[in-house]
């Protein structure tokens, strides 16, 4: 269960959380990066500090068993942007991009690993497209080498066949309009294929270069055993992207095909056993086994049809309850903070950004 966030935010803070205007939200996953984090911190506030876009660094602590929980609270002082959020087990990349989601107030988030394999002085060249308007989801193009290079070329090439995606990297630090996380269904290891299913919903997504260094601090959490599981979830994402909404097509389908092979297989064996007078028992076999196969099938479909009804009424009721608890944070801001959020420019986003104020 995600740890509150009251305890883990200063006094200053807390009291301005619900007027406090945010234009960017970095979402920063961390198992076991004490060794990172606070030089990335200090990177961040380096770069904030000569931005006019106003950033928060939200760190999903995910189940650390170093001193990475402890590391960021005693931080916080020192670096008012920052608000720490902490699982007590491991949960995934996924969950907790969805807690930082669910805690950020910026209207951008960015996804950014804490191992400094990426620099935060990036992160403006990511959120830049969309804050001029032009693009919905931005993801970074690794440049430079870098362990794996052979299995990610494999992964892109076979995920850019399958979903026509117009860029090189899918699984790398983004950043993107808060609506996409909202629309995108809850799946583990979704963030993987963030990219595919915001196209597949007709959000733009765009490609800048991004610089890839080599590790600070610690070892990676991935090896070459994710490879089948990345495999399997490709497919069943274009699963999903295909046939998700209407299984009876894939299933309807087969079924079909499958019983009208029984039913002609039986009536040519019918039509032979009357000419001739000899019978076939493996085409009776085969025709029994089509004709049931045919049957499942057929009844799996209507089964997947009532609960792709069922999903997308609570996909519908989701988006209603994301939308009234948005409603409800800018109503509950003074007039004041509302017309000031319209303009990223204003004098006071610079000490914001900064948090030296």
């Amino acid at each position: 269960m995600t740890a509150p966030v009251s305890g883990a935010v200063s006094a200053r803070e807390a009291a301005a959380a619900p007027t406090a205007v945010i234009d960017v939200s970095v979402l920063v996953p961390a198992k076991d990066e004490a060794g990172n984090l606070a030089l990335f911190l200090e990177l961040c506030r380096e770069t904030f500090a000569v931005q006019t876009e106003r950033y928060e660094v939200i760190v999903i602590d995910d189940g650390s068993r170093d001193e990475s929980w402890a590391l960021l609270q005693s931080l916080m002082p020192q670096y008012p942007f920052l608000r720490p959020v902490r699982h007590r087990t491991q949960r995934g990349i996924a969950e907790a991009l969805r807690t930082g989601y669910l805690n950020a107030r910026g209207d951008i988030l960015v996804f950014y690993p804490a191992d400094l394999q990426f620099k935060p002085e990036d992160i403006p060249r990511l959120v830049a497209p969309i804050m001029a308007g032009e693009s919905d989801m931005v993801t970074g193009f690794k440049q430079g080498k870098y362990e794996k290079a052979f299995v990610s070329r494999i992964y892109n090439g076979l995920s850019r066949t399958l979903f026509e995606i117009p860029v090189r990297d899918l699984n790398n630090v983004k950043a993107y309009r808060r609506e996409i996380m909202a629309a995108l269904p809850m799946r583990p290891d979704f963030h993987r294929y963030m990219i595919v299913l915001a196209a597949a919903q007709g959000f733009t997504v765009t490609e800048v270069p991004v610089p890839l260094y080599a590790r600070h601090s610690g070892r990676s959490k991935f090896g070459f055993s994710r490879i089948p599981v990345g495999v399997l979830d490709m497919l069943a994402v274009w699963f999903e992207l295909r046939f998700g909404q209407k299984p009876l097509l894939a299933f309807g389908m087969l079924g079909a095909a499958l019983f009208a092979v029984g039913v002609l297989s039986g009536l040519s064996a019918l039509g032979w056993l009357l000419a001739s007078g000899q019978g076939q028992r493996w085409v009776w076999t085969l025709i029994q086994t089509c004709l049931v196969l045919g049957s499942i099938f057929f009844a799996t479909g209507l089964l997947g049809e009532q609960i792709a009804q069922q999903r997308a009424e609570l996909r519908e009721l989701r988006r209603e309850l994301d939308a009234d608890a948005r409603r409800r944070e800018l109503a509950a801001r003074p007039a004041s903070v509302n017309s000031d959020s319209a303009t990223s420019g204003s004098a006071t986003s610079g000490s914001a950004t900064s948090g030296s104020a």
